[in-house]
């Protein structure tokens, strides 16, 4: 019985840890999804424009615009969790360690400055910045310039979907806010099970609120992040308001990004070394 139990643990735990992944992977191709049909069928509303040489142009644009943004969202994050942040594969020790290092008594290691051990994956993680529940993954060293442009892509995503989405929130209140409205934008799910809307409005209301609290939330994430990267901070460092490594800005950018950091947004590329 107890084997049984264990099993089941084991099973339930190794879902929960991949359905962050899962439910993000469909919400962003939901929303890319749900554009590309705005673009495609909805845009232009004006009949004497759908055929013109502009309206061709234009939804090409946006397509190519798009799908760059979600190529990126997706190959940062593909990168982020193939990269290993933790101490694995790393030599450590020998006449380097002085001041700040320590000895982690669950890896049985000596551990550089900035190296802490994360309780969820179960490893000493270089400069660890923080466990991303999202990613079910930890951001250090080696992974942190994927984060942070995984989250700039996303952000420019949310913000370019919650702009084409706005045509779906004048569409619900173009006869007023009403009751009806409202509860269209707010709580999506209970008007299609109460059978108040379709399924086509109900999916247009969930996405364009999925853009608009996500845009949110990733703002808050990103700025937050740039703000610590420039500081030369790890999240931890911040909570106890300490910058005991900050090499500057560009030093930080640099430390960061790679030294063609200003080219990281065109490719990954560009971030390495």
């Amino acid at each position: 019985m107890t084997s049984f139990a264990t099993k089941v643990f084991c099973r339930v735990e190794r879902l929960c840890y991949h359905l962050p992944v899962v439910l993000n992977t469909f919400l962003v191709f939901s929303i890319t999804g749900e554009v590309s049909y705005l673009v495609m069928v909805e845009a232009p509303l004006e009949a004497d424009q759908r055929k013109t040489v502009w309206s061709a142009r234009w939804k090409t644009v946006h397509l190519l615009a798009q799908y760059f943004m979600l190529v990126n969202i997706c190959w940062n994050a593909m990168l982020f969790l193939k990269t290993c942040p933790s101490i694995k594969g790393v030599f450590l020790g020998g006449e380097s360690m002085g001041q700040g290092w320590r000895y982690c008594y669950t890896c049985e290691t000596h551990t550089p400055p900035r190296c802490s051990h994360c309780y969820d994956c179960k490893v000493c993680v270089l400069r660890r910045d923080h466990h991303c529940v999202f990613f079910g993954q930890c951001v250090g060293f080696r992974n942190y310039r994927y984060f942070l442009s995984c989250l700039l892509f996303m952000w420019c995503g949310l913000l370019y979907a919650t702009l084409m989405n706005a045509e779906v929130f004048i569409v619900i209140l173009k006869e007023g806010v009403t009751l009806h409205s409202v509860l269209l934008l707010l709580l999506p799910w209970i008007m299609l099970i109460s059978g108040q809307v379709s399924a086509r409005a109900f999916a247009f209301a969930f996405i364009a609120d999925t853009c608009v609290l996500g845009f949110l939330l990733v703002s808050a994430f990103f700025f937050f992040h740039f703000f610590l990267m420039i500081r030369g901070q790890t999240t931890r460092e911040w909570y106890s308001n300490r910058r005991p490594y900050s090499l500057g800005v560009l030093g930080n950018l640099h430390h960061a990004l790679g030294l063609r950091w200003y080219l990281c947004w065109l490719s990954v590329r560009y971030c390495r070394g």
